[in-house]
């Protein structure tokens, strides 16, 4: 794209996702936490020769654990961002790579949500936007799920309005 007039550019998005998102990611944590350090556990309680530093191993890793449950789930809330306007789709994610992506609303293909058990006990959804780019879609994680209905709503609205080929 030019830098002209009405170019759309790579800029920070402004609109934070949903507080309940910090919740969500920190079950989705807890509940790796039960499964990666449970199996050692599980294995050291069986495993009588190999118990001691089975049980060990576990503590420490479930421990670790439980200190990337909290600070994790709040230190991507502070960074993970998104916005829509007219021309496009902004989003921002990641903790130690960040990635930055656009998607210019003549190239957006389909607006799909999602709500999987976890997420609507939050209520909570993920909204999808698929373009035309070989990076793949874009997904919006930890919107409120009435915030993601209106937005896929109006994505949809946006894009069967604007001209172009979305390939």
């Amino acid at each position: 794209m030019t830098r002209g007039e009405g170019a759309v550019r790579l800029r920070p998005p402004n609109q934070a996702l949903n507080e309940r998102v910090v919740g969500w990611w920190r079950t989705q944590w807890l509940i790796g936490t039960v499964v990666v350090g449970g199996l050692p556990a599980l294995l050291g309680l069986l495993i009588t020769p190999a118990r001691s530093w089975l049980l060990i191993s576990a503590a420490v890793l479930a421990a670790l654990m439980v200190v990337c449950t909290a600070i994790y789930p709040l230190w991507w809330f502070r960074v993970h961002r998104w916005e829509v306007t007219d021309d496009a789709v902004y989003v921002r994610t990641g903790a130690f790579w960040q990635e930055w992506r656009i998607a210019p609303m003549s190239r957006i293909q389909t607006v799909d949500t999602m709500r999987g058990p976890l997420e609507r006990s939050f209520r909570l959804a993920t909204v999808t936007v698929t373009t035309a780019s070989s990076r793949g879609a874009i997904k919006i994680a930890g919107l409120d799920h009435e915030v993601a209905a209106e937005l896929a709503e109006r994505l949809t609205h946006i894009t069967q309005a604007t001209p172009g080929d979305a390939t």
